[in-house]
């Protein structure tokens, strides 16, 4: 049967002695995992938590997530995974519209007052809420606030109670986990992803990269909250590995356990990677990583790929996202660094299926055009939560997911990733990459990183420029548009170059990403302050 519980069971029936994960150098073996995860499954049960009720899991990188979440699986709950980052608002929204039943948190983790933040949280926005469950390590917990006193408290280490006989079984069909999209221009959608889509996804990436071929050590620094992070972790576990929990990403501490525990495979941001590029010493040796791979959201770091290179860490580029899943393709390892920077790459699943539309009529388009990048795998979700109508948008009558990234076939298994539809620059009457004038600026020898975005102006929609300029530089809008005069065609050519000191960024579960909805916020002002 395609469900987590049923994967799990199986691994640990095979390797019950084999340590499943490390966390801040406590080792626990797949058996202790597992009666601590019939514990707390148990312990569930006895709050009244059912089949299909939602649980809130508000946990840092640490073994308590992974129990939680296999817990839940087994009694049959739905986790919404909630990023340690978020505020009040954030929880508010989330918690309350998704209408968790139960949340679980560690008040006192790493100084970040989450008691605090939900003080703040308007009153009745979490009167779903009817039990807060906390993890602590043995340090005194702070009291629950006012807006959870409706609330019953009960701690994780409560649940060690004589195991209970399950009367729940999960099925394939039924919903697992709830990924919030970045929710950049709006509110966060509610991913929802079934028993099925989950394990069978997990299933194909552990055998793809050889997870259960070999002796598999993950290094775990992407946030479990999110897709990216949870994918890694759930591969490894149902095959056999040894997952290395990190709760607070530093660089040289990834750099040293990378060493330490002769980490061979991860999957990390790009910002990730230059922190440990950045803190590994001379005699770091990363000839033992199998699998390194990345994903890029920071255009500044362009030639990271061959910076590794130069310490034998071999990168390549990952494509997923919420909807259908982390590493859904990758680039092949064995290509050279121009290609294997790129997003995207060969689809993993044999089951999966790609297709390029026209973003306006819909029509298929031949390898080679692009265009938006539909998929139909089994990895993809059920539906978003709660939102049919969202669902009805991004999910085809045929069953293909509309992923809203311009990409370009390369074959019927692969394609490049150029970017996302929004970002897309419609000028002159053809679409532009902006990516190619951000380049463009970029290359000048004023300016350290450049994002571009589009504006209506009373002579159409034109490409405006926001700048970070090198230390010392003082803005020069006309020599920068007089630089992309020389190199581009006259309609890519910003209308208004802006300097800034920084770009306005979200930081989600699967990494820190640019606004740029705020950016084009930005850019509509200017051509209105400059008349254009």
């Amino acid at each position: 049967m395609k469900t987590l519980p049923v994967l799990f069971k199986n691994t640990v029936t095979q390797f019950p002695d084999r340590v499943a994960i490390v966390d801040r150098g406590r080792k626990v073996s797949y058996k202790a995992l597992n009666h601590r995860v019939d514990e707390i499954a148990t312990g569930l049960c006895r709050l009244g938590i059912q089949k299909g009720d939602r649980i809130g899991v508000w946990l840092p990188n640490i073994t308590a997530y992974l129990e939680c979440f296999l817990a839940a699986a087994k009694v049959g709950a739905i986790v919404i995974s909630v990023n340690t980052k978020f505020k009040s608002h954030e929880m508010a929204d989330i918690v309350g519209r998704s209408k968790c039943k139960s949340l679980i948190l560690w008040p006192t983790f790493k100084n970040i007052p989450f008691l605090e933040i939900l003080s703040e949280v308007p009153d009745g926005a979490l009167r779903n809420l009817q039990t807060v469950i906390t993890y602590d390590e043995g340090e005194a917990l702070p009291p629950l606030p006012a807006c959870l006193s409706h609330c019953e408290h009960v701690r994780l280490s409560d649940f060690d109670g004589p195991l209970k006989p399950l009367e729940v079984e999960a099925y394939p069909e039924d919903g697992l986990v709830v990924f919030t999209t970045s929710g950049t221009t709006g509110k966060p959608k509610f991913v929802l992803h079934t028993h099925e889509s989950v394990s069978v996804h997990a299933v194909q990436v552990a055998t793809h990269f050889g997870f259960d071929a070999r002796a598999c050590r993950l290094l775990q620094v992407n946030p479990l909250c999110g897709t990216f992070g949870l994918t890694q972790a759930l591969a490894g576990l149902i095959s056999g590995a040894t997952v290395y929990c990190v709760p607070v990403f530093d660089g040289k501490e990834a750099a040293d356990l990378m060493q330490s525990a002769e980490i061979t495979d991860l999957n990390g941001s790009d910002d990730m990677y230059h922190m440990i590029l950045k803190n590994t010493q001379k005699d770091h040796d990363f000839t033992r990583v199998r699998n390194a791979g990345f994903a890029a959201f920071n255009p500044t770091l362009g030639d990271l790929v061959e910076q590794a290179e130069e310490k034998k860490l071999r990168m390549m580029g990952l494509w997923g996202m919420s909807e259908v899943q982390a590493y859904v393709t990758h680039q092949d390892p064995a290509a050279p660094a121009d290609i294997r920077k790129k997003a995207g790459g060969r689809l993993i699943s044999p089951d999966a299926e790609i297709r390029i539309t026209d973003p306006e009529s819909g029509e298929i388009l031949p390898i080679g055009q692009e265009g938006e990048l539909e998929i139909r795998t089994p990895s993809q979700m059920i539906c978003y939560l709660d939102n049919e109508e969202a669902t009805a948008k991004t999910i085809t009558r045929d069953g293909f997911v509309k992923t809203g990234d311009l990409c370009v076939m390369e074959d019927e298994r692969s394609f490049t990733f150029l970017a996302r539809m929004g970002d897309v620059l419609r000028l002159g009457g053809f679409l532009t990459d902006p990516v190619e004038i951000e380049d463009c600026l970029a290359a000048h020898e004023t300016v350290d990183q450049a994002q571009v975005v589009a504006a209506t102006t009373a002579s159409g929609s034109r490409a405006v420029a926001f700048v970070i300029l090198n230390d010392g530089e003082t803005p020069a809008e006309g020599d920068l548009i007089a630089h992309c005069k020389s190199q581009l065609a006259s309609f890519k050519v910003p209308v208004l170059v802006e300097a800034v000191t920084r770009f306005p960024t979200t930081e989600s579960a699967n990494g820190v990403k640019v606004q740029r909805a705020k950016l084009r916020q930005m850019a509509e002002e200017l051509i209105k302050t400059h008349g254009l």
